[in-house]
């Protein structure tokens, strides 16, 4: 009887409690406001910002959300052509601002523990290249730096960056909510990493900023600051360290900003238009092909694939042969070495089990080799006139153009070899689907197959290959001989 009493009156209890808090509340219960206050708007340092405004020769900003070093650097010329600039693929339209952005943080992550202290900014005024750069004096100032970028950043701006996508502008959104604001609006984010990667890789050693200064626009940097030395010196800034170091970073940064501009310019002026791509190398145009297929404009594509193909070949050694030649010795590639084991080497042991273990694995190749398909012609740095006309005969095949596509891959099919095997098999692929020519398709499975027979005569045997040729010819030799017996 004791128990039963005490349940009911210890639950009235309790909602009375619950009641009498929620009744000394703010209010009704509603979308969480923001902050009135930002969390880092607490301790200030006007003599750490004096001391780097005098170094770093900039002014000091005394605003309501802190202090802020602020450094405007004279404009310079670097004239751009917005309208033709618009006609490349993922570039911003012409009336649409610009404003280039790069970051100097406390180290590489984008989560809370990271900190832009330093942000370039630029935007051009008619023809001059105006550079703003943004330097925290303290933690505690970031309010201000974060209501400056938002000055900058308005709703109907570009952003241009370097890897920005990625890094630079997800870690400054991540500050925005930490401090209980929300992130500027812009109409679009042109990242050049992903266009250089795809346009340049073929003759850079790599997609660093720095490797693009030096490859594209003729800029070598001189006594520059290592990237992961940047927040350290930041850091030795804080606890009282020397103020001069951090002039090296400043400079560093700005000289990032400034290449993004010219970067802009040099891509608008070399292959913006068609009357200027004569001048480019053949494996910028066929990677500046890539780049409007992405966005399914086939029509630029092919134009700038027949502009590759009518460039001259990059000459190779002094006897004036060039990657398209067909040399005595064939040249070894990356992907063919002298060591290249042509059998699987056995280190003892228990032999391997089957599954989808390796690249070659469960009808993947396995015993039979590399399944086939049109990765291997996508391999290698060189894009030799075959390359061109695989990569051509693509583009035909999307804007439906079978005939020209099957030309196309009759020209790739001179690589010889498990190329020329492919290509042929192209061929035999679009002669049977797309136009009904089974005694061609048969023909080009044959051309494929003598190719593969001195491909194996060479020690070089391609078994997946030749199991879809079988496949294929006898399909194919069924039909032309119900069609002559119909006849």
């Amino acid at each position: 009887m004791t128990a039963e009493l005490t349940g009911p009156v210890t639950r009235e209890r309790r909602l009375a409690n619950l009641r009498a808090t929620l009744a000394r509340g703010s209010g009704p219960a509603g979308p969480d406001p923001l902050p009135a206050r930002a969390p880092f708007a607490g301790r200030r340092s006007p003599q750490l910002a004096a001391r780097l405004a005098a170094v770093l020769g900039a002014d000091v900003a005394d605003t309501p959300d802190g202090w802020l070093v602020r450094r405007v650097l004279a404009p310079i010329d670097i004239p751009v052509d917005r309208e033709r600039l618009a006609r490349l693929p993922g570039h911003p339209p012409a009336d649409a601002p610009l404003v280039c952005l790069d970051t100097e943080t406390t180290g590489l992550a984008t989560a809370a523990g990271t900190l832009a202290f330093l942000v370039g900014l630029a935007r051009w005024d008619g023809g001059a290249f105006c550079q703003t750069q943004l330097l925290l004096p303290d933690h505690a100032d970031e309010p201000a730096m974060l209501a400056e970028i938002a000055r900058w950043v308005t709703p109907d701006a570009w952003l241009v960056s370097y890897n920005g996508r990625g890094f630079d502008w997800p870690l400054i959104e991540a500050r925005y909510r930490l401090a209980g604001r929300a992130a500027p609006v812009h109409a679009g984010h042109l990242d050049l990493l992903p266009f250089v990667r795809r346009v340049f890789r073929h003759r850079m050693e790599d997609a660093r900023l720095r490797t693009v200064e030096g490859e594209l626009l003729g800029v070598s940097r001189i006594g520059d600051v290592e990237g992961w030395e940047i927040p350290g010196i930041y850091l030795d800034v804080l606890r009282g360290g020397p103020v001069d170091a951090l002039a090296g970073v400043v400079i560093h940064n700005e000289k990032d900003v400034r290449s993004l501009g010219l970067l802009l310019a040099h891509v608008e002026r070399r292959y913006a238009g068609r009357d200027a791509r004569h001048e480019a190398p053949r494996g910028d145009l066929a990677g500046l092909s890539r780049a409007y297929t992405r966005e399914r404009r086939h029509d630029e594509a092919l134009e700038c694939l027949d502009d590759a193909m009518a460039a001259e070949a990059p000459v190779r050694d002094p006897f004036g042969r060039s990657p398209a030649s067909r040399p005595l010795v064939r040249e070894q590639t990356a992907e063919d070495e002298w060591w290249t084991a042509r059998t699987q080497p056995h280190f003892g042991g228990r032999p391997p089990r089957s599954g989808w273990r390796g690249e070659l694995a469960n009808g993947r190749g396995g015993s039979l080799g590399a399944a086939p398909g049109m990765a291997p012609w996508d391999a290698g740095a060189r894009w030799t006139d075959e390359r061109l006309a695989a990569e051509r005969a693509r583009v035909l095949r999307r804007l439906g153009r079978w005939a020209e596509s099957a030309e196309a891959w009759q020209t790739a099919a001179a690589a010889g070899g498990p190329l020329g095997a492919i290509a042929w098999i192209e061929v035999a692929k679009l002669r049977e689907h797309r136009l009904g020519d089974q005694e061609g398709a048969l023909a080009a499975t044959r051309a494929a197959w003598r190719l593969l027979e001195r491909s194996r005569l060479t020690g070089r045997p391609q078994p997946r290959l030749e199991a879809d040729l079988d496949r294929r010819g006898r399909r194919l030799s069924a039909r032309v001989r119900r069609r002559a017996g119909a006849a």
